[in-house]
């Protein structure tokens, strides 16, 4: 059963390192193409922090808190793989963000993002960006059923 978690993981972190090949050998830096026009377009950008740049250039941080938080996501999907689908999928889709985020920052010195809403005023995201909120909800999602779960439970 771990095997599946882990290979869902793989094949996110392949899915984000081939967008992002995709988008710096089609893209220019800070070149904007329209995807979906008025809703979704392709901006190559280069991103040195986290998410909406916060931290920018401290790479030893996001270094260290990776391989950090990549050991935990590893202990608690073992520890807990009988679990929850909620939170299992969580667990293996917020480590492939952390992942695929990580290949960049030790490839490259910095973050390729390229998804850009227009519809929206929002930081510019990738597939791994993507992959961790996804897999945060699922963990909140799991937090709330079980705590309903323990709440029913306790009433009866």
């Amino acid at each position: 059963m771990l095997a599946i978690y882990l290979i869902v993981s793989a094949l996110i972190v392949g899915l984000d390192q081939w967008t992002k090949y995709l988008t710096v050998a089609n893209i220019q830096l800070g070149e904007t193409k329209d995807f979906i026009p008025g809703f979704l377009s392709f901006t190559y950008i280069r991103n040195t922090g986290g998410a909406w740049s916060i931290l920018e250039g401290k790479m030893m941080f996001f270094y260290i808190m990776t391989v950090v938080v990549v050991a935990v996501l590893l202990y608690l999907l073992v520890k807990n793989i009988k679990s929850s689908k909620w939170f299992t999928i969580g667990l293996s889709l917020i480590l492939a963000g952390a992942i695929g985020n990580f290949i960049d920052r030790l490839r490259l010195g910095f973050v390729v993002d390229m998804f850009k809403t227009e519809f929206i005023d929002f930081p510019i995201f990738n597939v791994a960006d993507m992959s961790l909120v996804i897999g945060v909800a699922c963990v909140f999602i799991y937090l709330i059923l079980d705590e309903r779960a323990s709440k029913n439970k306790a009433k009866s």
